[in-house]
């Protein structure tokens, strides 16, 4: 499979997925819950949620075999995206404004370690 056509797929479903937990996000946000806590609270809501579409959707596998390699994707994921976000905080941004500058950053290093690492294709 073409990885330009892969990464296509990646981007809409990742729109889904991004919509969902920017709602988590800001929905936990705005009800009072600080940026970090929010932050991991929104990765462990929709890493089922992200595992199942972005398995099926984007990389075409069925099974629950790379599951285990999607969790300790989404950690690394998470450090990378936090220490971002506390970037963007430092520097005089809010919590939400800084997440979504966040996420295109993000989306593309998920790309990356999901096509290499976690659904990388069979040799």
């Amino acid at each position: 499979m073409r990885v330009t056509a892969q990464f296509l797929r990646f981007l809409v479903v990742g729109a889904l997925n991004t919509l969902f937990g920017y709602s988590v996000f800001a929905g936990l946000v705005l009800a009072g819950v600080s940026s970090m806590p929010a932050l991991v609270l929104t990765y462990v809501v929709g890493v089922l949620f992200n595992f199942m579409t972005t398995r099926k959707l984007v990389f075409n596998r069925s099974g629950h075999s790379a599951f285990l390699r999607f969790i300790v994707a989404y950690v690394v994921i998470y450090f990378f995206n936090a220490g971002l976000l506390e970037l963007f905080e430092a520097a005089g941004a809010s919590a939400l404004v800084g997440q979504a500058i966040c996420l295109p950053v993000v989306a593309v290093f998920s790309f990356v370690l999901f096509k290499f690492q976690v659904f990388k294709d069979k040799d």
